[in-house]
């Protein structure tokens, strides 16, 4: 019987107040936001009744980027990763927005510049925008892929799957498999990721957001 001498689990379903902040804080969770005019916020929500936590965009018309992760403490070492979930909804990914999530190595403003990482993104028209997937081991650059599937108001749960080793990396969005006749394969990377939700826009004065409910990490100790 496997426990917690074979399985680290990390879990946070973001109850409390915590206070996310650019200089971390007594969780494993900082922000990143390269807001300069515009107050962009970033809270647990209240009411909840679940715990959630938020990032919104600010109104003002300026480049904007706030991100949720580890602060580039890389805690998962991708040869042990089994799973990454999530539960995510949006409102709205306007022309000009684009938010991702998944795992990563040390964060970068441009999600797809990272060293390594595999991702949901989707790249702002409408709230109904796909979402896609994508993974890059530092060699081998799988470029997005649509999901077929779209966010939006209504809670989702995001899944990239590792049981089958780095180089046969599997997403799935509400238990379906997406993306399946395209082969995610991280094998030249060796070192270890990171947990991040990234919200960013062009200068606009889109006020989109992501809210994550949940999010878990599980992996071979």
């Amino acid at each position: 019987m496997s426990g917690i001498q074979d399985v680290a689990i990390f879990e946070d379903d973001f109850w409390g107040a915590d206070t996310f902040s650019t200089a971390g804080q007594g969780s494993p969770w900082a922000i990143a936001d390269t807001s300069v005019s515009g107050a962009s916020t970033y809270a647990n929500v209240t009411p909840s009744a679940t715990g959630e936590v938020k990032l919104t965009l600010a109104a003002t018309n300026e480049v904007e980027n706030v991100c949720l992760s580890f602060g580039d403490t890389l805690c998962f070492d991708i040869d042990n990763l089994q799973r990454f979930e999530a539960r995510v909804k949006v409102t709205g990914c306007t022309s000009g927005t684009t938010i991702t999530w998944g795992l990563g190595s040390a964060r970068n403003d441009t999600p797809s510049s990272m060293t390594a990482l595999a991702l949901f993104q989707m790249v702002g028209a409408t709230s109904t925008t796909a979402v896609t997937v994508e993974t890059d081991d530092n060699v081998v650059d799988v470029a997005p892929v649509t999901s077929g599937q779209t966010l939006a108001t209504t809670y989702k749960r995001f899944v990239i799957d590792f049981t089958e080793g780095k180089g046969k990396v599997k997403f799935y969005i509400d238990g379906i498999r997406v993306a399946a006749s395209t082969l995610f394969d991280m094998s030249n990377y060796t070192a270890s990721l990171q947990p991040f939700f990234q919200i960013q826009k062009t200068a606009s004065t889109n006020v989109d957001a992501i809210t994550i409910d949940y999010v878990k990490v599980v992996c071979k100790r």
